[in-house]
């Protein structure tokens, strides 16, 4: 099985560096392929074994739909040379539990269905955690809280629109879209657990968010640092349950009735919040 990974990134060097490590190891690094928004030289010197586009930086009128619209492009021409793409924002890692999994091609081939859905957790850096070293994200960050917003399709046998954290489909298709979400298919998201960096990605998002443009990126850029400041003490505020048992509820509530919006012909993960945090096993540890 063929599989490639493909990301879009601006300045999120550490995030980046990440992405490529992990996604290196599980598909190989020659499989990797990261859009630059704006020249960066820096990207070829995190990623040198992948193959780097650089699109221009000189516009931000309906952000988010234009690079929707630009990867589902680059998507579809790797779909022609790829038994399956991962599609995830620099600041996400897809992961598997290496208790129910050989790999990550024994995941996707287990997929019933052209797109594969993730569950999805927020890893998060703790007051008594070290600041990050070069080692894996999972064995330095262990606290995790299971997301709806963050479980999202990340992986397609075929050309697909992603949009919203889901797919479109056509407007026929869509009560009958299949949906599959793998026990043991992981996607961790980044953003809380580096705060050194989440600080310097914020004003980068409050500065494209509050700029000149349409369609930009809404209250959660143009307040990013009252939204970090929420989400920690909310997190803090959690309570702790045996990871066998939040994992468990987390895929039981998330894998099944998928939302299927009219509006925009769209299937996604409900977008629940689940009110507990858990551990990340040891396992884990070499992955990341």
């Amino acid at each position: 099985m063929k599989i490639a990974a493909l990301t879009m990134v601006y300045r999120d060097c550490w995030a980046l560096s990440r992405w490529y490590a992990h996604h290196g190891r599980l598909i190989g690094a020659q499989n990797l392929f990261v859009v630059a928004h704006g020249a960066d030289p820096r990207i070829a010197e995190i990623c040198p074994e992948a193959s780097i586009i650089t699109v221009p930086r000189d516009r931000f009128d309906n952000f988010d739909r234009t690079r929707a619209e630009m990867l589902d492009g680059f998507h579809a021409g790797l779909s022609k040379l790829y038994d399956w793409v991962i599609r995830t924002d620099a600041d996400e890692l897809i992961c598997y539990d290496p208790d129910l999994w050989s790999g990550l091609p024994e995941v996707l081939t287990s997929v019933d269905g052209p797109v594969a859905t993730a569950l999805g957790f927020d890893l998060v850096m703790r007051d008594e955690d070290s600041e990050m070293t070069d080692g894996t994200v999972f064995s330095q960050r262990r606290a995790i809280a299971f997301s709806g917003h963050y479980s999202k399709a990340v992986a397609a046998r075929r050309p697909v629109s992603f949009q919203l954290h889901g797919v479109k489909v056509a407007p026929r298709k869509l009560a009958d879209f299949p949906f599959h979400m793998p026990r043991g298919l992981y996607l961790a998201h980044l953003k809380y657990a580096n705060r050194s960096v989440l600080s310097e990605g914020n004003t980068i998002r409050m500065q494209i968010a509050r700029g000149p443009g349409k369609g930009l990126p809404g209250a959660g850029w143009a307040e990013a640092e009252d939204d970090a400041r929420t989400f920690y003490e909310g997190f803090a505020a959690k309570p702790e349950r045996p990871w066998e048992e939040a994992q468990a509820e987390a895929h039981a509530t998330l894998s099944v009735k998928p939302a299927r919006v009219e509006r925009f012909s769209l299937v996604k993960t409900r977008a629940l919040k689940l009110p507990f945090r858990t551990t990340l096993p040891d396992r884990f540890a070499e992955q990341g």
